[in-house]
């Protein structure tokens, strides 16, 4: 559904050039990692819980795997995140909205082993016709006195400054692109004719729907896509342990380089990677760190573990708060976004950190926000 207020109001004043304050007001919708308001942060002293050991379920998958999807045994683990800050790649941000960390305990489920491709979206849009949030005119009569020529569509888009900056101020970097969309993920000049294999991107929160729906999966709550994406280890800073990059084996498709003007490609990409091109976790699943910022279905508050973490018995399948909030942005909806992306760097963002979280306005897309699905086996 198109946020009526977000996204043309960010369209409409990016478009007439009218400055920065406008351009930060649509820009803040996205998966970044500003501070959070005093009144909002979670309690940074000593967790309830401390990482305590993963028990997965000992029951073996039910049944054969689905096409393309790996079993997730489910079982109890300690969700969330310490503060990364002093550890080698751990990046500046405390990341207060991942603690304390808790007891979570999951039944089994299915999981993709990669992200959604561009052709497997491709499928779903042949069989469905269907059309994407980026992918729709906003209507003038949603936005009243609102120039035609801005009632366009289009989406936001990475784009790097020539030269070095400081990065105290994100919106240098992004921009509204007509035009842009999934098919055109750069922009109208840009294809995914030679990229089929990549995750699909500029995909709004009810695209993922759309798509995890037709596929008859649904997308992951917050808390199954950390198990997955814990592959069954204990506290672990990543998906495969504990070194960012072991033997010096790249794991993951993230930024090298100063950001925002230099990536150095020392992992072989300066923007997307196929999906399954660095190795899989325990679970067999690919890209659970980096590549594309991944939806998950739970609301995004920055106090969310809280409450859990007081429980003496762990939290049986979280499913989120009811509703969403943002200190930031109090009206804006909000969804969890996890795993971050291929322009994560412990310069600026270090979400590629296992536990940590993100968070995006439901009708946003962007050229490095996609998804995965999750199906439960039959009763």
């Amino acid at each position: 559904m198109l946020n009526s207020q977000g996204r043309l109001r960010f369209a409409s004043y990016a478009l007439l050039g009218c400055g920065a304050a406008a351009l930060t007001w649509g820009l803040c919708r996205l998966a970044l990692p500003p501070a959070m308001a005093p009144s909002a942060r979670p309690p940074t002293a000593a967790p309830a819980f401390n990482f305590q050991p993963t028990v997965p379920h000992a029951a073996p998958a039910p049944s054969p795997a689905p096409d393309g999807m790996a079993w997730i045994p489910g079982g109890e683990f300690s969700m969330g995140c310490d503060d990364p800050r002093g550890k080698p790649f751990g990046g500046n941000n405390a990341m207060p909205d991942a603690r304390p960390v808790h007891r979570v305990a999951l039944d089994g489920f299915w999981m993709d082993r990669t992200e959604v491709t561009n052709r497997q979206f491709a499928a779903f849009v042949t069989a469905t016709s269907y059309v994407t949030v980026a992918e729709r005119a906003p209507k003038a009569e949603d936005f009243p006195g609102a120039p035609p020529e801005n009632l366009v569509a289009g989406s936001i888009v990475f784009t790097p400054p020539a030269h070095s900056i400081s990065l105290e101020n994100h919106y240098q970097w992004w921009a509204y692109v007509p035009g842009a969309d999934w098919r055109h993920p750069t922009g109208p000049q840009s294809s995914i004719e030679d990229a089929l294999d990549h995750p699909v991107v500029q995909v709004a929160y009810d695209d993922a729907v759309a798509y995890a729906q037709w596929a008859g999966k649904r997308l992951p709550t917050e808390a199954e896509w950390e198990c997955a994406a814990r592959g069954g280890l204990t506290g672990a800073v990543y998906p495969w342990g504990n070194e960012f990059r072991p033997g010096g084996r790249w794991m993951a498709n993230t930024w090298q380089g100063a950001f925002p003007a230099q990536n150095t490609t020392e992992d072989g990409y300066a923007g997307l990677a196929p999906v399954g091109t660095y190795p899989a976790n325990a679970y067999g699943l690919h890209d659970v760190s980096g590549n594309v910022w991944e939806w998950c279905s739970d609301w995004y508050r920055p106090d969310t573990y809280v409450g859990g973490a007081t429980a003496a018995q762990p939290v049986i399948d979280p499913q989120g708060p009811s509703s969403s909030y943002d200190p930031q942005e109090p009206g804006q909806a909000k969804r969890v976004m996890r795993g971050g992306s291929f322009l994560c760097t412990e310069q600026y963002c270090s979400r590629y950190i296992v536990g940590t979280r993100g968070k995006g306005e439901i009708s946003s897309g962007c050229n490095h926000i996609g998804f995965r699905c999750v199906q439960s086996p039959a009763r």
